[in-house]
């Protein structure tokens, strides 16, 4: 498999304002991600999700970082967009249109995306176990030792962590805000967390009251869907549940017949 975390870091980014996009709202990391997956696909969706935002995932660049030629790799892609991670398309900023590629940890169904697409997702409801807040920090111990928290500091420090992902933060921002740049020796990581953790937090998201204006794109003919009705990334005609829209083409033949007339009615003009 593919070392997603030692590759990630020479990809390449893409044009500003193209690339990888995340759609939020994601479950925490697992080792339990993409094992639905085939093993080629599940170690591509994994690289693409160590990936930082805004990063090239275009099949050449990919070819260029992954051991897989641009076949496998357009196959792979497909496979993960039915799956429900990936879905190309849209989106109008500041009146003009942008092509994006959105990628998901958590797999979703059409339903999903067809929410996604008009800006009606709801956030993830909150789990009753532990919070993805005292996960993040549970695990901090296992990326830099001098880190390690206890079970009563990781409770007491997260609600602080809820804090920055109500202002939109992802989990990889709160671990460079509590591991860059550390002291030596780290004689209180608790209160150094809670620390950090206050005198950097982020400010309050503006919010847009725009409705954002997406279009989704099939995986198979590219067409631009505004009806919600992909469903694992294809829209009816790809998948056979509908006949593809008749085009009034004229025949060769007539073609051929009518420029022939044309040209006709010109030299009769001349003469």
């Amino acid at each position: 498999m593919v070392d997603a975390e030692l590759s990630a870091p020479l990809h390449p980014l893409a044009n500003p304002g193209y690339g990888k996009r995340s759609t939020r709202y994601e479950h925490p990391r697992s080792a339990a991600d993409f094992a639905h997956l085939p093993p080629r696909e599940a170690a591509i969706a994994a690289y693409i999700d160590r990936l930082p935002e805004g990063s090239d995932i275009s099949v050449k660049t990919l070819a260029k970082h992954l051991p897989y030629g641009q076949c496998a790799l357009r196959t792979a892609l497909n496979r993960i967009q039915r799956a429900g991670h990936l879905r190309r398309g849209r989106e109008c900023l500041d009146g003009r249109w942008i092509t994006r590629t959105w990628f998901t940890r958590t797999a979703r169904d059409h339903v999903w995306w067809a929410a996604f697409r008009r800006g009606d997702v709801p956030r993830e409801p909150k789990r009753a176990t532990r919070s993805r807040a005292y996960i993040l920090l549970a695990a901090l111990g296992r990326t830099n030792a001098a880190m390690s928290l206890s079970h009563a500091e990781c409770q007491a420090l997260a609600p602080l962590v809820e804090e920055w992902f109500a202002r939109d933060a992802e989990e990889d921002d709160v671990v460079r805000a509590l591991l860059n740049g550390l002291p030596t020796p780290v004689h209180h990581p608790a209160a150094l967390a809670r620390r950090r953790l206050t005198d950097k937090l982020p400010p309050e998201p503006i919010r847009r009251d725009q409705i954002p204006r997406r279009v989704l794109e099939c995986a198979e003919c590219g067409a631009p869907d505004y009806t919600d009705s992909l469903v694992d990334g294809h829209c009816a005609p790809c998948r056979g549940t509908a006949a593809a829209p008749q085009r009034d083409y004229l025949p060769e033949a007539d073609v051929r017949a009518r420029v022939a007339a044309i040209r006709q009615e010109m030299k009769g003009t001349r003469t």
